[in-house]
């Protein structure tokens, strides 16, 4: 018997059959990926697929790679090693997009708190360190004798001194909690808008604005490690601009490409697994019909993505 999904569920869901013919929309063909592979999704092994790869092409990677965790996706499992295996294994792949990366572009790797013991000494032998973002992950399950884990990490590295950053694309809006006013009586950096006072505020390296998708969220999958659109569109607004390319080696569900499309950026990922690259494809299909992203509205990040304030 076939469980009726609740009317407010907008999961996204593929039969087999429909997996299959999106699967087909992507790029399995690994010469052709290496003379077409703006605006593509490569269904192939990312370690096969970075080495058919030119050089200089990417202006932004992003990356979320299996955490050193357990870990099912579709028809494969990671699994959680030492820290000395784990970062072996981070890198085999990593110094193999070395050479993909324009001079200027920027690279941020998540991680979880384990997985972010490994990372900087890592990427660090590549790349230059510009900061660590920590943001509330708040579906952290709890636990009865540890504290309940609820934040993840974001490595910024660059690949030289030079980079993008824009600062004014990322500024996020909060409530004024106390109204200065200037000797003339006007607003002193901050407005007014729909009865609220608000004010623009430079984003610092902690997000706590961020809501995990969950099953009401048009941008929800069943992959098991999501990422926000909203969070994507942080990094890609502030270290890319329109018509850059945004490369994604373990591009899962379709998080970064979906969102630098939405975002005027194009987009390259990498993913093994039929079932997340047919994923990929639907939600690019979706991004024809609809370039919103939950919890930024007009330019603006909004206060969370799952409230409109």
């Amino acid at each position: 018997m076939i469980k009726k999904r609740a009317p407010r569920n907008k999961t996204i869901i593929l039969t087999p059959s429909q997996e299959k013919k999106y699967a087909a929309r992507s790029e399995m063909d690994l010469q052709k990926a290496a003379q077409n592979y703006t605006d593509k999704i490569i269904w192939a092994d990312t370690m096969e697929a970075l080495a058919q790869l030119p050089e200089k092409i990417v202006d932004l990677m992003i990356v979320d790679p299996p955490y050193n965790l357990t870990k099912n996706f579709a028809s494969t499992t990671f699994r959680q090693t030492d820290v000395a295996s784990y970062q072996k294994w981070l890198d085999t792949w990593l110094q193999q997009t070395c050479r993909l990366l324009k001079p200027h572009a920027s690279i941020y790797i998540c991680a979880d708190w384990r997985t972010s013991i490994a990372i900087p000494e890592v990427a660090g032998r590549y790349f230059l360190l510009q900061n660590r973002i920590t943001w509330e992950r708040e579906k952290g399950r709890a636990a009865g004798n540890n504290w309940k884990n609820c934040l993840e990490d974001i490595w910024f590295f660059t690949n030289n001194a030079q980079y993008t950053f824009n600062l004014n694309a990322v500024k996020i809006q909060r409530a004024v909690l106390a109204p200065y006013r200037t000797s003339g009586g006007e607003p002193k950096d901050w407005r007014e808008q729909n009865g609220k006072k608000i004010r623009l505020t430079a984003p610092s390296n902690v997000w706590t604005d961020i809501t995990v998708p969950f099953w009401s969220m048009p941008e929800n999958t069943e992959h098991p490690t999501q990422k926000p659109e909203k969070l994507l569109a942080k990094l890609i607004l502030a270290s890319s601009n329109k018509g850059d390319l945004v490369f994604d080696p373990f591009i899962g569900s379709g998080s970064t490409a979906v969102t630098a499309k939405k975002l005027g950026r194009h987009y390259l990922g990498i993913e093994r697994e039929q079932k997340y690259v047919a994923l990929t494809m639907k939600r690019l299909e979706m991004a024809e019909e609809s370039s919103s992203i939950q919890g930024y509205e007009d330019g603006i990040f909004k206060s969370r993505n799952s409230i409109s304030y």
